[in-house]
């Protein structure tokens, strides 16, 4: 299968710069609050491990949504379906273990929100392509 790489890495930098923006501007205190993490422990850990790991798996959300949608496809079909797949597949299986998990309809909220958002961008970006 053809996949357009330069596509999928474009795909995986809106992601990216989508969690900068969701996880900082956007929900930072509501985020930390559902999350239980303190400014200081949402500041902590070593930059390149998890912005360079949080890159590379987008790039592997982007490239196996890639092979997934296929050649033929438009923008707005490429958004439609990222949008299912962010809503009932992502945030769906992030909704049964948060329930397991005694986690809030907040972080739920928050962090399903991204992911919908997240694949409706890839999407979109792909069938762009």
């Amino acid at each position: 299968m053809d996949i357009n790489w330069i596509a999928v890495v474009a795909a995986a930098a809106s992601s990216f710069l989508l969690g900068g923006l969701w996880y900082s501007a956007l929900f930072a205190k509501p985020w930390m609050q559902a999350a239980g993490l303190t400014e200081a422990q949402a500041r902590s850990g070593n930059p390149a491990i998890i912005f360079g790991g949080s890159f590379v798996l987008a790039l592997i959300a982007s490239a196996s949504f890639a092979v997934f949608l296929g050649p033929d496809l438009d923008a707005a079909t490429g958004a439609l379906y990222g949008f299912t797949a962010g809503l009932c597949w992502v945030s769906a299986s992030f909704g049964i273990n948060y329930l397991f998990e005694r986690k809030s309809l907040q972080l739920f909220l928050i962090n399903g929100g991204y992911h919908t958002l997240q694949f409706t961008l890839i999407g979109a970006i792909l069938g762009a392509f």
